[in-house]
């Protein structure tokens, strides 16, 4: 254990990135511990371009003997961390080791300065905690069942909406229905394999995959087209009237993510951040899952707006140009995550593309008779 104002030495850095994701919880042990740091920026982070490095020395309480289990020696490094961001949680995981009651001292090494006023930096910290299962593991203001929860609730609306809609257009909705739970179905597959392939990994880790929703959209919409096909609806018809509840459902799904600690904004020092945690580093951030889900309910609104107004001119039309301003409005907020993009061509090359269908479906819609 580090002795009380001592400064410990970094032993094993963990580099920053994104949200721990719950398949990375499920893919190690299945027992561990987390514990947190808290500092303020404000008074102790020196630049953005100079990492805060936190170590954290752990050791189960009446362990005897030399078992490594009963003991970890772990350093945190935070980059990117804004001065002025406000109050910043640093949260270290540890798998691995034996369960049990653990006490955890924890104390900067770098990138840290004293108070303005003279005061010294940021103390040692002694923590008092205890193991739990691996997917439980993350730091404080995550809410897990948020996500799961809002995307249900999603789920359901939806659906509803879109029967209420069909129901109005053409007096019926139960076969309709039958092939939107199919495309449920199909686009959740989709999204765990385009977060495979985004991610580069194996098949052998598809039940822990996390989503994306570019692979829920294309999986989900393309199973409702070819559904359509098979039992005779009209394709365009049912896929204007799927296009307002799936918004809507986005809008409320995309707080979930907020809540949960994934697809988290940058770090920011500006008034209009909110606090928020990716699972590893809690901070003031930009809040892209809201707006996200803000741009996602004006266009629900809009699509649902146009739906209701009368019969549209150009079935597909409003489904085609409701998803193209959705991914507009996405890849304008990709800059602001955290995560990195890999290449900015493609981001202009799907700009480009999606903004001209965007302008196809208006001119379409004014145009056909």
């Amino acid at each position: 254990m580090a002795r009380e104002g001592a400064v410990p030495t970094a032993e094993a850095v963990t580099a920053g990135g994104c949200a721990e994701k719950l398949a990375d919880d499920l893919g190690g042990d299945q027992v561990g511990l987390s514990a947190t740091y808290w500092l303020e920026s404000d008074e102790h982070v020196r630049t953005p371009s100079e990492p805060v490095t936190v170590r954290f020395v752990g050791r189960r309480v009446g362990a005897t003997g030399q078992d490594p289990r009963d003991r970890f020696d772990r350093t945190e490094r935070v980059e990117g961390l804004p001065p002025g961001s406000g109050r910043v949680s640093i949260t270290t995981k540890v798998v691995g080791v034996n369960a049990g009651q653990w006490q955890v001292a924890a104390a900067p090494v770098a990138g840290i300065t004293g108070c303005p006023d003279g005061r010294p930096g940021p103390p040692v910290r002694r923590v008092t905690t205890r193991t739990r299962p691996a997917p439980l593991l993350h730091g404080p203001g995550v809410r897990q069942a948020a996500w799961p929860a809002l995307v249900l609730l999603g789920v359901l609306v939806a659906l509803v909406t879109q029967a209420l809609l069909l129901q109005r257009s053409v007096g019926a909705w139960g076969g309709a229905m039958t092939v939107s739970v199919v495309a449920v179905v199909a686009g959740y597959l989709a999204a765990k394999f385009w977060y495979l392939a985004l991610h580069r990994q194996g098949l052998r880790r598809f039940v822990v995959a996390g989503t994306c929703i570019q692979g829920f959209l294309l999986g989900g919409f393309g199973t409702l087209a070819v559904g359509s096909l098979l039992t005779g609806a009209p394709v365009g018809l049912l896929l204007d009237a799927t296009a307002p509840g799936v918004f809507l459902a986005m809008a409320i799904g995309r707080p979930g993510c907020f809540l949960g600690g994934c697809c988290v904004g940058r770090p920011t020092s500006s008034r209009w951040g909110l606090w928020s945690s990716d699972r590893r580093i809690g901070v003031r951030r930009i809040p892209v899952q809201l707006l996200e889900a803000a741009i996602a309910i004006a266009i629900g609104i809009g699509a649902l707006a146009l739906f209701l107004a009368g019969p549209l001119p150009l079935p597909g039309a409003l489904f085609f140009g409701a998803v193209a301003a959705y991914t507009v409005g996405r890849q304008l907020l990709f800059p602001l995550r955290r995560e990195s993009r890999r290449t900015s061509t493609g981001r202009l090359l799907t700009l480009a593309a999606a903004g001209l269908v965007v302008v196809t479906a208006v001119l379409a819609s004014v145009l056909v008779p």
